[in-house]
């Protein structure tokens, strides 16, 4: 299939925008939209039916069917490289990650690690539960604008010690868009006898997954960003071993039911937005998802390369630590802090029609463009001229 401005009519953006963002909170296409609707206007012929025998169906079927929620999780799983009884569907990552934090049984003088790349509204929760319990927060400064996974190993080696009990790792960070090496922090934390939780927040659906062959003790990631489903859709992968100490951040009717029925069957709410993930998963398939994920590589590479060079800004990465997204330094003009990057932002959308995100990091504006199969050189041609 031949990408481009051609395909942008399958998600009912704006053509007559330059829409960059992608990454932020996720564009569903128009097909999958329409699946939804098609559950919902089932679920509105008969709600009871279907919330309290279809949807969840814990009293069991005669027939050993699944319910409608465990056939999602399990499209799901099997799309993410997880076992379909290890999965549950939360709101968000970071209500899966609040729902790591209240389960894990912290104490007064444990660590919790994170890094500096971490997002702010999952450190805000991180603080919330190492507050509650008198355990300390410590922020590992990662090496940047330049990254590389040695370091990053060595940094978070260095910080680990006897009252580490957590470590919380982004694999794709949100703002600086970088790949963290996962699989091998895994393994050093596990060596060390640490558990570890991984942020997967935008990687279903931007690069190829496998939560398992990580082996991580929790991965929580988005649904409703690059994997095309509705909003709000995310999931949460929790070790076998693990799982009895696991509740979701709402207790109700399915406490003390097992992991997979606590979590979801957690009171009144829209399922479809998790009922229709597996149409996203489809969706991408039918667009041919090795061909997606090396189109918008291919793209935000080449981004970050045009737009340094027409800048006359630092590339300071390799293109190994980028996938679908990329963040690039803007011209010392644009300025050094968030009130800048925030004018900046509101300037490209309101002047230009451009919607791309837009921080402060390490004492410069940066733009952090999302390619996706909608995209076009073109764009970032106008990106760069509005700059």
């Amino acid at each position: 299939m031949l990408f481009g401005r051609s395909v942008l009519p399958l998600w009912p953006l704006d053509p007559a925008a330059t829409y960059l963002n992608h990454g932020t909170v996720g564009v569903a296409p128009v097909q999958v939209l329409e699946a939804q609707q098609r559950w919902r206007d089932r679920m509105e012929r008969h709600p009871s039916r279907f919330m309290l025998r279809e949807l969840w169906n814990f009293t069991g079927s005669a027939d050993g069917t699944l319910s409608l929620m465990r056939q999602a999780a399990s499209d799901v799983a099997t799309f993410v490289g997880a076992r379909p009884e290890d999965l549950v569907f939360v709101d968000n990552t970071s209500t899966g990650v609040s729902a790591v934090l209240q389960s894990v049984p912290f104490q007064a003088g444990d660590d919790i690690i994170v890094t500096d790349h971490a997002y702010g509204g999952i450190v805000t929760a991180i603080r919330h539960a190492a507050g509650r319990a008198g355990a300390n927060v410590v922020t590992v400064e990662m090496p940047y604008p330049a990254f590389h996974a040695a370091e990053c190993l060595d940094r978070l080696a260095a910080a680990i010690t006897s009252r580490t009990r957590l470590v919380i790792v982004d694999h794709i960070a949100a703002e600086s868009a970088l790949l963290f090496p996962v699989q091998e922090i895994v393994r050093l934390c596990h060596a060390r006898g640490v558990l570890v939780l991984v942020d997967g927040a935008h990687v279903p659906g931007s690069l190829a997954l496998d939560v398992s062959a990580i082996d991580a003790d929790f991965y929580v990631a988005n649904l409703h960003k690059w994997a095309m489903a509705p909003r709000s859709s995310a999931f949460l992968v929790a070790k076998p071993e693990h799982q009895p100490m696991m509740h979701p951040p709402v207790i109700s009717w399915g406490y003390g039911t097992g992991f997979t029925r606590e979590f979801d069957w957690v009171g009144t709410r829209d399922p479809t937005p998790w009922l229709t993930a597996p149409d996203g998963i489809r969706f991408l398939q039918a667009l041919g998802f090795e061909a997606v994920l090396r189109y918008n590589h291919d793209l935000a590479w080449r981004a970050a390369r045009y737009l340094t060079d027409r800048w006359s800004t630092p590339l300071a990465i390799d293109e190994s630590v980028v996938g679908c997204m990329v963040s690039v330094m803007t011209p010392a003009r644009c300025g050094t802090t968030k009130p800048e990057a925030v004018a900046l932002r509101d300037r490209l959308l309101f002047e230009h029609n451009i919607e791309v995100q837009v921080h402060a990091r390490a004492g410069r504006v940066w733009v952090r463009v999302s390619a996706q199969v909608y995209n076009d050189d073109a764009d970032i041609e106008r990106l760069a001229a509005a700059v």
